[in-house]
């Protein structure tokens, strides 16, 4: 099991969390959109997973929206897969957005992602919708699910 550390994504991380991201979506966000998360949208929360030799090897990303979150993006390097970066992503973006009175927490994910929809369920998330032709690659549709009360 990979020692894991969690903490805000900082300008340095963005070359990092930019590979892990291509190497992840078939439609990626740029640099310039994780950089404008991180400068100018003071509604987003950011943060980085990194390994015991400080790597970057995981990433979250949510909207706070009144008492709601919106997890906009996770993504974990492939190497580091199915090792619990993921899990303790959400747990530590839990743990920075209950203080700020975020109450419920929603995202999206592709009805084809069974792994990230058990990880979700493992987390306390339930599916409560679905959103048709969702993700611009292929029409897929995603399922919606909620969290909460945190």
């Amino acid at each position: 099991m990979v020692k894991i550390q969690i903490m805000p994504m900082t300008l340095e991380d963005v070359e990092s969390v930019v590979e892990i991201e291509e190497r992840s979506f078939p439609i990626p966000w740029s640099r310039n959109s994780f950089l404008y998360e991180l400068l100018e949208n003071e509604r987003a929360v950011y943060l980085v997973a990194k390994d015991g030799y400080e790597r970057v090897i995981g990433y979250v990303g949510l909207w706070i929206v009144f008492d709601e979150g919106h997890i906009t993006n996770l993504a974990v390097h492939p190497l580091y897969r199915r090792q619990g970066v993921a899990q303790a992503l959400i747990q530590g973006l839990i743990e920075t957005v209950r203080p700020m009175g975020v109450q419920h927490l929603t995202l999206e994910v592709r009805v084809s992602n069974r792994p990230a929809q058990q990880l979700y369920e493992k987390m306390g998330f339930v599916q409560v919708g679905i959103r048709r032709k969702y993700y611009l690659d292929n029409n897929e549709d995603a399922f919606i699910m909620w969290k909460g009360p945190l």
